[in-house]
């Protein structure tokens, strides 16, 4: 069993449904809280530290033996819960990918909290492999919106034609879509640069983190 900290319950059918296709022997629990997010950007990540902490001892006490941390603005909160199994956030894969795929890196985002946390996560990646990286950031205005109130649809349609705006403007080697929430984008645009997301990779790590793959 695996358990997985979300700041949307949208997140909840992405996982089950990457769940189902990759690793179908995968049990997944959700713990959903929307106000960690929200206290994050009001206040910075660190707001959320005990907040974090308690429900990643709630999952333990649960009986999850690791935990999957969804959420890259509270990902680095989240990997130093001191819960006595390993608590993994959904976005290193993703980082580690975009470091060996070159020096110039441009992440996306739907809300600006994110790029601190997302360039610090892509910094410590490019130390590990030895490397240095180019970091651009950029936000696609009005997509969280449609993905808060449920329009996912429209939210990948606008990611997407920001990625295309992207490639189309900058030398880049690989563009990050810093939030799981912007995964679906990849499938929409027709760039040949790497469109890295976090959900896939992540969800592979935390299941190899539990035995199953």
């Amino acid at each position: 069993m695996l358990a997985l900290l979300h700041t949307s319950p949208l997140h909840i059918p992405v996982f089950d449904a990457l769940r189902d296709e990759h690793h179908p022997g995968l049990e997944l629990r959700h713990f959903v809280d929307e106000e960690l997010l929200a206290r994050a950007r009001r206040e910075g990540p660190d707001a959320v530290v005990d907040d974090v902490r308690a429900v990643v001892d709630k999952a333990v006490g649960e009986g999850a033996p690791a935990v999957l941390c969804t959420c890259s603005t509270i990902g680095a909160v989240a990997e130093t819960a001191a819960a006595g199994v390993p608590v993994l956030r959904s976005d290193r894969p993703m980082a580690a990918a975009a470091v060996a795929a070159g020096a110039r890196i441009t992440v996306l985002a739907t809300v600006e909290s994110t790029f601190g946390p997302t360039a610090a996560l892509l910094q410590e990646e490019a130390r590990r492999a030895g490397r240095e990286v180019h970091i651009r950031t950029r936000l696609v205005e009005g997509a969280w919106t449609r993905f808060e109130s449920g329009d996912t649809e429209g939210c990948a349609r606008l990611v997407a034609a920001a990625i295309d705006t992207v490639t189309g403007t900058d030398d880049t080697d690989a563009i990050v879509l810093a939030q799981g929430s912007m995964a679906p984008a990849q499938h929409l645009t027709t760039t040949t640069i790497p469109v890295l997301s976090s959900p896939g990779p992540g969800l592979a790590a935390a299941a190899a983190a539990v035995g199953i793959d």
